[in-house]
C-alpha cells in the first residue's frame, strides 16, 4: 500500500471518530433536554455540559478546516473566553465547538436522529404521566391571568413547556419532510395543534406552530417561492424588528413606564403589552433592580446578570452582553443569506417564526445546546459564509508547519 493510501485511510478512520463524538455530544445533549422537562433535578448538569463540550472539541480536532476557518474558530473562541470570564458563561465555547463540529458532517442525517430521539424522550414522559408512574399530568395554579386554571403538562413540567416541544417537533419534522408532505398532513398537525391547546391553553405556542405550518404549506405548493430573493429579505426584515421591539420595550426610555401605577405610558408598548400577558412588565416591575432592561446590559454582561425572565431577545443582550448580541444578529442575518443561496425555503420559516417566538418566550436563549435546533442550521451553513474560501484544508496540527512556511516565503 502506498503512502498515499495510508495517509488516506488514516483520514478516513480519523473523520469516522470525530463522526462518532459528535453524535454521543448530541445524544447527551437530547438526555439533559428531557431530563430537564421531566420533574428530576439533574445534579450532574454542569458536568454533563462540560463533558459535551469536550466531544464537540474532540470532533473539531478530528476535522480538516482551511486556514481561514481556524482563524475565525480561533476568533469566535476568544468571544467565547471573554464571555466566559466577563460572567461565568460557558454557552457561546460550547456553542462555537458545536458549530464547528457540525462541517463535514451530514447535517439532515443528524437532524433526524435528533428529531426522533426528542421525540421519543418526550413521549416517554408522556406516557409516564399519564400513568401515573412519574410526573405532574395538570396544573391548577393562576398563571398571571388573574384566576385559577387547570392546565395540562403531561409530565413535561409547565403547559407552555409541553406545547413548545410539540412546536419544536413540528417545526424540525417540516424541515426535514416537508418536501414529501401531502395536503392532509398539513391538516392533520393543525388538528393536533388545536386538540393540544384544549389542553395546555398556550395561545403562544398555538399560534407560532400554527404560523409554521402555513408558511411550510405555502413554500410547498407556491411554486418556485423559494427561488425569490424578496422572501428572505422579507424574513431577515421580521428577524431584526422582533430584536428592535425588543431592545425598545426593554428600555426604560422608550417604554417609558410609571413605577406608581405600574402602567406604560408609552402607547404602543401598553397596547402590545395587553397581548403578551406581562413579560413587559416583568422586565420593568419584577425585580429590585429591574433586572433585563437595558440600564442592565453592558458590553460582555457580568456574572450578576442571572435573573430569568421569558423574552428571549433581551435576555441574549442581558446574559451574555451588547457585543456577543450583536455577533448573534448578525450571523442570523447572514444565515438567511445561506437560505437564499440554497433555495431553503423551510429553513426560512422556521427562523422567521421563532423569531418571533423568541420575542416572547426564551425557549431558544438558554444552557441547551440540543433544544436549539437553529445552532444545527447554522452548523449546517457556518462554512460557506462570506470570507470562507476553498483553500487547502487540514487538521490543526498538520496546518500548524503549513502556516509557518507560509510565513517563511
Amino acid at each position: 500500500m502506498s503512502v498515499e493510501r495510508r495517509e488516506r485511510k488514516s483520514e478516513l478512520h480519523i473523520d469516522k471518530i470525530g463522526i462518532w463524538l459528535l453524535y454521543l455530544s448530541v445524544t447527551l445533549e437530547i438526555i439533559i433536554v428531557i431530563v430537564d422537562k421531566s420533574n428530576y433535578t439533574n445534579p450532574l448538569e454542569g458536568q454533563l455540559f462540560r463533558l459535551t463540550f469536550l466531544l464537540a472539541a474532540g470532533k473539531v480536532l478530528c476535522t480538516r478546516y482551511s486556514v481561514k476557518e481556524w482563524a475565525a474558530l480561533v476568533l469566535f473562541g476568544l468571544l467565547g473566553l471573554v464571555s466566559y470570564k466577563a460572567t461565568g458563561r460557558n454557552e457561546i465555547l460550547r456553542i462555537v465547538a458545536f458549530v464547528a463540529a457540525c462541517k463535514g458532517t451530514d447535517v439532515k442525517k443528524l437532524l433526524k436522529y435528533v428529531f426522533y430521539m426528542t421525540a421519543a424522550g418526550c413521549l416517554l414522559l408522556v406516557v409516564l404521566s399519564l400513568t401515573g408512574i412519574y410526573g405532574g399530568l395538570a396544573l391548577e395554579t393562576d398563571f398571571g391571568r388573574g384566576y385559577t386554571q387547570v392546565r395540562y403538562c403531561l409530565g413535561l413540567g409547565h403547559p407552555n413547556a409541553l406545547h413548545c416541544m410539540f412546536m419544536m417537533l413540528v417545526l424540525l419534522g417540516l424541515y426535514l419532510y416537508n418536501d414529501k408532505m401531502k395536503w392532509y398532513a398539513y391538516a392533520v398537525l393543525s388538528a393536533m395543534n388545536y386538540a393540544l391547546y384544549l389542553l395546555t391553553d398556550s395561545n403562544t405556542g398555538m399560534i407560532i406552530t400554527f404560523c409554521g405550518i402555513f408558511g411550510a404549506a405555502v413554500v410547498h405548493y407556491w411554486k418556485g417561492l423559494q427561488e425569490k430573493k424578496g422572501i428572505y429579505i422579507a424574513g431577515a426584515a421580521v428577524f431584526l424588528l422582533c430584536v428592535v421591539f425588543s431592545v425598545m420595550a426593554a428600555d426604560r426610555g422608550f417604554a417609558k413606564p410609571d413605577y406608581v401605577t405600574f402602567q406604560f405610558n408609552n402607547p404602543m408598548v401598553a397596547k402590545v403589552e395587553a397581548h403578551l400577558n406581562g413579560r413587559i412588565r416583568d422586565l420593568h416591575y419584577g425585580s429590585v433592580n429591574r433586572e433585563g432592561t437595558t440600564a442592565t446590559w453592558s458590553l460582555f454582561s457580568r456574572p450578576e446578570n442571572d435573573h430569568f425572565f421569558d423574552m428571549g431577545f433581551v435576555r441574549v443582550f442581558y446574559w451574555y452582553g451588547i457585543v456577543p448580541g450583536l455577533v448573534y444578529v448578525v450571523l442570523h442575518v447572514l444565515l438567511t443569506g445561506k437560505f437564499y443561496k440554497n433555495k431553503d425555503g423551510m429553513g426560512l420559516v422556521m427562523v422567521t417564526v421563532l423569531a418571533v417566538y423568541t420575542v416572547v418566550e426564551a425557549h431558544l436563549v438558554s444552557v441547551y445546546i440540543g433544544r436549539n435546533y437553529l445552532l444545527f442550521l447554522m452548523g449546517m451553513y457556518a462554512f460557506g459564509m462570506p470570507g470562507f474560501g476553498k483553500e487547502r484544508e487540514g487538521y490543526l496540527w498538520s496546518l500548524v508547519p503549513m502556516f509557518f512556511l507560509k510565513s517563511e516565503k
